[in-house]
């Protein structure tokens, strides 16, 4: 711990000290002072001798339970609609898993008032511009074309011929090709629109049955 909380303060000092050479600091009011660099540095002086706090200890379970704990989160939701038991205006009744039972049924049952259902439900919201996974290195969204390009010239690989296709649909092309069975005629289905999660749609579906 006493050797993060060396090297959090110093790169924590060592970032702010580029952005106010770079001019991307901005100071207003009893702080304008601070745009001098000399009167800058005599503000971070002192906190380059403060302790900072950095808690940091091993997991009781071991790397592998702190595995386990984050891959529930990264590709579900909060909560699922199957595992809702009931609600109301006043609670809401749902199952959750008890992890700390290793054998048998691990389903229990938790009752909440609404608002406090509410809470906790949100807190696994992320807020706008946030990602539950974030790619790094040449994977990176905002660097990843140009990058794998530039290694394909490394290696000297034929790059695809349209490999931004597949990227924007987010379907492999086997999986287009595909031709699912109409679950109502039995008829060959036909793809007349993709879109990616959480994109609304802009052909609608006819209905199942006629309007009486």
């Amino acid at each position: 711990m006493k050797v993060l909380s060396r090297l959090f303060r110093r790169l924590f000092l060592e970032g702010l000290t580029r952005l106010h050479k770079a001019g991307k600091l901005a100071f207003f009011g009893d702080l304008v002072h601070l745009s001098d660099p000399d009167a800058f540095a005599a503000h971070l002086a002192p906190l380059r001798k403060a302790n900072w706090v950095v808690y940091a200890k091993p997991p009781f379970g071991g790397p592998e339970a702190v595995l386990a704990y984050l891959s529930r989160y990264t590709h579900r939701v909060a909560i699922s609609n199957s595992r809702l038991v009931s609600a109301d205006a006043n609670s809401v009744a749902f199952r959750w898993k008890d992890y700390r039972i290793k054998r048998g049924d691990r389903m229990r049952t938790m009752r909440l008032p609404t608002g406090e259902f509410i809470r906790r439900f949100v807190i696994h919201v992320l807020p706008s511009g946030f990602h539950r996974i974030r790619h790094t290195g040449f994977l990176a969204n905002g660097i990843r074309r140009d990058r794998i390009a530039k290694i394909r010239s490394l290696l000297e690989a034929e790059a695809d011929a349209n490999p931004k296709a597949d990227e924007d649909q987010g379907v492999d092309t086997d999986e287009r090709d595909q031709s699912q069975p109409c679950p109502k005629c039995g008829g060959a289905m036909i793809i007349i629109e993709t879109f990616l999660r959480g994109q609304l749609p802009q052909s609608r579906a006819p209905p199942w049955e006629d309007a009486a």
